[in-house]
């Protein structure tokens, strides 16, 4: 019988998943993208396919996991499966330089960003390209914030980079991105699901933040991209309303030209009051906290539950067809 299989490589993210796919009685299993193997030669079992991999997967010792994924896609696809979250999605999980291109192409404007190949030439491309301006020092391929770090001055880069606690991002590339000044120390991650909107969460970055929803990640301000500011909101993480609803139809349509069926796309507001895109997660978690905050008559808002019905439904489309 077809079912649910979900493509990951962290066990940790995987229950709130799996009770929302449960609570439905919905039929699926887990592959653990790590230490598996696959014949090529025979065809995939039936069903749906979720890829969830992520891009921060070196970081949990899990160095060719989306290496894997993307081979696994790619024989999903030749057999015709139906892949949620198929070879595009991964293509922009693990670049932000392609996640970048793809936004401005559709319209949507994205933080200026410098991409330096190696280690030596990053404090000259500073120097060049931002001169005395604060700048974040971010890794192509990173995940959940990591590797973030904002620079006052160039002389700060320059010693991070030459000191012992650099830290070189597990493709070779890194990105130099001007700093932008919100005028609330905040950022905003539409949810999706079936490349439709689900809810908004605001994040509070005034502390600083490993931005995964799930967990409350603060680790110290030299990864704030947005700084200290008056009006911090009260919880880490708030599901708001977003009165844009333009905006949001703009980064629908990103979806659907992208090849993305399920993601949490990150901006942030400039001074001039225009919104930045700077982050696209198409493995995405969410706060339950949040969420319990944000529902209605005791009921609480769910990402995971508008998840797994939105794969219960192509579930039952796949089993019609072949019925």
């Amino acid at each position: 019988m077809s079912q649910i299989h979900v493509i990951h490589e962290n066990p940790a993210w995987l229950p709130p998943l799996a009770e929302a796919l449960d609570a439905r009685g919905l039929p699926w299993t887990e592959w653990f993208m790590h230490d598996k193997a696959f014949d090529l030669s025979a065809p995939p079992p039936e069903g749906i396919f979720y890829n969830r991999m992520s891009a921060s997967s070196h970081t949990r010792d899990h160095r060719f996991s989306a290496e894997l994924t993307a081979g696994v896609l790619a024989w999903l696809t030749r057999w015709g499966r139906k892949v949620v979250n198929g070879p595009a999605a991964l293509d922009l999980e693990i670049s932000k330089v392609r996640q970048y291109a793809a936004l401005e192409a559709a319209g949507l404007r994205t933080p200026r960003t410098v991409m330096v190949a190696g280690r030596e030439g990053i404090a000259a491309a500073a120097r060049e390209h931002f001169g005395s301006e604060l700048v974040i020092l971010k890794p192509n391929r990173g995940g959940k914030g990591l590797g973030v770090q904002l620079f006052h001055t160039p002389e700060r880069l320059e010693d991070y980079v030459r000191s012992d606690r650099y830290e070189a991002p597990v493709d070779g590339i890194q990105l130099l991105q001007a700093y932008v000044r919100a005028p609330r120390p905040v950022i905003t991650r539409a949810e999706f699901a079936g490349r439709r909107f689900t809810y908004a969460v605001e994040v509070d970055t005034s502390e600083g933040f490993e931005l995964c929803p799930a967990d409350v990640c603060a680790i110290g301000e030299q990864v704030c991209p947005v700084g200290v500011e008056p009006g911090r909101p009260a919880h880490k993480f708030t599901v708001v309303e977003v009165p844009d609803r333009a905006f949001i139809g703009r980064l629908e349509a990103f979806l659907d030209g992208a090849g993305v069926d399920v993601a949490g796309i990150e901006f942030i507001v400039g001074p001039d009051g225009q919104k930045l895109v700077y982050d696209v997660n198409t493995n995405t978690n969410y706060n339950p906290e949040a969420e319990a905050r944000a529902g209605t008559a005791g009921t609480p808002r769910s990402g995971m539950g508008a998840l797994a019905a939105f794969l219960g439904g192509l579930l039952a489309e796949t089993r019609a067809r072949a019925a």
